[in-house]
């Protein structure tokens, strides 16, 4: 019975027409100005969290102007390769605008020919996020909520698991911390070109996540009502929709969400066909506005079921809420959910109100430092990660994500992060630089081994499938590995630049 009503339900979505996903009268992003009476830093809605937005304000301004103070400070090398005491000059300069030394053999070599800036753009590039990561594990920069609150919460709600698939694209990195303000570490994120998630991984992790409740009682036991919850993160551009919305489907929001909901209900039905007709698992569908970090949240009725045109905008329940009290600023928000499925599961409906919420604080944030939409409303990564880990990536616009095992599985998604970076940097002369990272667990015998030898055959099969841009220069990798049993950094493997970055320079 189930089936046949998600195929009822399918039929109804596809006879509708492909115009965006947006309610008559719902008000669009316009300029990038300030907004009238909200001065930076200071809220402008009753739930948004003003302290804390200025505090991950701070961070996200730290992290990027390290990568952006890169171009500047060696155009300011470049002009003095010539110079008698060059090597020392450029040393002094690096160490006061970027905080390290730069390798001494590019350096050495510029008296004989010309300086190599690529391959100083990418070391720069490599050492400071190489820095940047060291650092969020060490100091934890973006603290809030504690895991085990949210965990409780969550099982309140009646779900043991969120597991949340956005797309790759850099603009939802920071989809976990920042726009639905959730702690990362209680989440899991793993992220594909269009948010067309792996089947067969998440029914793995599936399967992970029950074993570990019933034999070990993670993150409660198996006789628990809890269901494991599925969500994908699709993304759309108020601004710019034809232009700037979802490379992997063409910038076409009703494209991009359809695909999304086939995904979610492909796991279910994979679940349900594979072990049991009881096997709980429940699907979220999310639309992000890249532009103004507003989300909607596609409201499942009593049955769980999701129609693309059932869902609640974030920015208007944000223009609506303004100017009321907390209070009736949260009434509200659940009078919207309820007013799409008044018979939706109670537990569902907490979880998505909190989401809606959370969400009205990161919509502040924009608002109060960005105007009413981010400037960079196109791509602005840095780099490119390649592998399995990356958690502590939660900034926006910082990192094009490329999960993979092998670049054979994961061409989509690296063809099209190679094709936003030949735009990016590849247009300007500079590289592509690639990370090239795999977690492992200590206790896992052989674990560590694996990840190097995962790592070196990824290093080789993107030469081999880049082998153009490699041959020029523009395209350089950086080998890594973390162990995420402890709370250490990344033990580096190879870089194409220099050894050096083996020997822990920074």
């Amino acid at each position: 019975m189930q089936r046949a009503r998600r195929q009822l339900g399918r039929s109804k979505v596809l006879s509708r027409p492909t115009a965006p996903l947006r309610r008559p009268g719902a008000v669009q992003a316009v300029g990038g100005a300030g907004i009238s009476g909200i001065r930076r830093g200071q809220s402008g809605h009753p739930l948004a969290q003003a302290h804390e937005n200025a505090r991950l304000f701070e961070y996200e301004q730290g992290v990027k102007a390290a990568f952006d103070g890169i171009v500047p400070t060696l155009k300011r090398i470049s002009a003095l390769q010539h110079e008698m005491d060059f090597e020392r000059q450029a040393q002094a300069i690096a160490r006061e605008q970027l905080g390290f030394e730069l390798p001494e053999t590019v350096l050495g070599d510029a008296w004989v020919e010309q300086l190599d800036m690529r391959q100083l753009f990418a070391w720069c590039v490599f050492t400071t996020y190489r820095k940047f990561c060291d650092e969020f594990f060490s100091r934890d920069p973006l603290a809030g909520e504690r895991v085990e609150d949210f965990q409780s919460f969550l099982q309140e709600c009646g779900f043991h698991t969120l597991d949340i698939s956005p797309c790759a694209d850099g603009r939802l990195a920071h989809v976990i911390r920042y726009v639905l303000r959730l702690p990362h570490r209680a989440v899991r994120r793993k992220s594909y070109a269009g948010a067309m998630f792996d089947v067969d991984d998440s029914i793995q992790k599936w399967v992970e996540t029950e074993m570990l409740r019933y034999r070990e009682g993670r993150p409660n036991t198996a006789d628990a009502p809890t269901r494991y919850l599925k969500a994908v993160v699709y993304h759309y551009s108020s601004v710019a929709p034809h232009k700037e919305g979802c490379a992997a489907h063409g910038s076409d929001t009703q494209k991009a969400a359809l695909a999304g909901l086939d995904r979610l209900e492909a796991f279910q039905q994979a679940i349900e066909n594979s072990f049991c007709c009881g096997a709980s698992i429940d699907l979220l569908l999310i639309g992000l506005d890249t532009d103004t970090d507003a989300i909607r949240v596609h409201i499942p009725d009593a049955d769980g079921e999701l129609e693309l045109d059932r869902f609640v905008d974030g920015l208007d329940l944000y223009q609506r809420t303004q100017r009321l009290s907390k209070t009736d600023a949260q009434r509200s928000i659940e009078d919207a959910v309820l007013g799409e499925a008044a018979d939706m599961e109670t537990g569902m409906l907490q979880l998505i109100k909190r989401l809606l919420e959370n969400n009205m604080s990161q919509i502040d944030y924009v608002r109060s430092y960005h105007g009413s939409h981010y400037a960079d409303i196109g791509h602005a990564e840095r780099f490119i990660g390649a592998g399995i880990g990356f958690e502590d990536v939660q900034l926006r616009n910082l990192m094009y994500f490329a999960y993979l095992d092998t670049v054979e599985e994961a061409t989509q998604d690296l063809d099209v992060g190679i094709k936003i970076f030949t735009g990016l940097n590849v247009a300007r002369g500079l590289p592509v630089p690639v990370v090239v990272r795999y977690d492992y667990h200590s206790q896992v015998p052989g674990s560590r081994e694996r990840a190097k030898e995962h790592c070196a055959r990824v290093a080789g099969a993107l030469k081999a499938r880049y082998q153009h841009l490699v041959d020029r220069g523009l395209l350089h990798t950086f080998l890594v590995i973390r162990d995420c049993s402890k709370n250490g950094g990344l033990e580096v493997l190879g870089c194409s630049v220099s050894d050096k970055l083996l020997q822990g320079a920074h």
